[in-house]
């Protein structure tokens, strides 16, 4: 190895250790200590651990509420990432074309995005609010009943995902426009000299040369909804009856009443949901990419 190329290398990893220290520190360092908890019962600040293996994993996956809660998540995930996906990419390709005051639709589209959580959530529930709420005023304008929204699950359930697909439709927005302006603009001229319709450019252009950044787009936000805990915290608190409550939410309600041991378990169990579900969407991504 040549001198340059060792100073090249030195000053790579020289580069990289910041962001691996950042990892180690606030990513496997607490990722082993929750596991190491999860092992133990009786966990306090005070020497005495009762070590019970994996005794706390077969007493969470004996719980109706740990797979309740799972389907809920997952459910959440599902219907929220889909709405965010389309709409994101209605939004994208609206943005995408020569319209007049491009650049101010692009700020605005972005606000909800930039909004804290919890601040977007509080709105939310405010306009939820069955007695001055706004949604509820515009039906009683309307001649429509209010709508007690946090009463029933199946109401319960859609509020917490419209507020979400709300404050996250913006980063599914900004990541397809970024895509779709990587796109060269002479393959749809191309297109149009051709022959081609508006639908067959969109199918056979659009979509093909836009699925990598769907796929990093996708899983990225698919990830981050099946950690979901604020807005649910925040609008029903996982209720009524524990119909909204997410898999992030019950491990919180165990450290909540001190069972570090159970609640800790189900934070590695959501940590591994979220692995499995990463690998196996990269798999797929690059089985696509060797189709090619």
């Amino acid at each position: 190895m040549g001198k340059m190329e060792y100073r090249e290398e030195k000053l790579a990893y020289g580069m990289l250790f910041p962001m691996l220290a950042f990892v180690i520190l606030f990513i496997v360092i607490p990722v082993i200590g929750t596991f190491w908890i999860s092992l133990h019962r009786d966990v306090t600040f005070i020497p005495g651990f009762k070590f019970v293996g994996v005794r706390n994993y077969i007493l969470v996956l004996k719980k109706p509420e740990f797979w309740h809660s799972l389907m809920v998540t997952v459910a959440f995930s599902l219907v929220s990432v889909t709405l965010e996906t389309m709409l994101g990419l209605i939004f994208a390709l609206i943005l995408n074309e020569e319209i007049k005051g491009r650049g101010l639709l692009r700020a605005i589209v972005l606000i909800p995005w930039a909004v804290p959580t919890i601040i977007s959530a509080r709105t939310w529930e405010l306009m939820y609010n069955y007695s001055y709420g706004l949604f509820n005023w515009i039906f009683s304008q309307v001649g429509l009943g209010a709508i007690n929204w946090f009463g029933t699950p199946i109401s319960a359930f859609f509020a917490v995902v419209f507020a979400d697909v709300w404050k996250t439709t913006p980063f599914m927005t900004l990541l397809l426009l970024a895509g779709l302006q990587a796109i060269p603009k002479d393959t749809y001229e191309a297109a149009i000299i051709d022959g081609a319709s508006m639908f067959q450019r969109f199918w056979h252009i659009t979509i093909p040369l836009l699925k990598p950044v769907l796929i990093v787009a996708v899983t990225l936000r698919t990830i981050d909804a099946l950690r979901v805990f604020d807005i649910i915290y925040v609008l029903t608190g996982g209720g009524p009856g524990g119909a909204t409550t997410s898999i992030s939410l019950l491990a919180f309600n165990y450290y909540n009443l001190g069972d570090y041991g159970v609640g800790s378990a189900i934070s590695i169990i959501t940590f591994l949901t979220v692995l499995s579900f990463t690998v196996v969407y990269l798999k797929i991504g690059r089985f696509q990419e060797g189709l090619k």
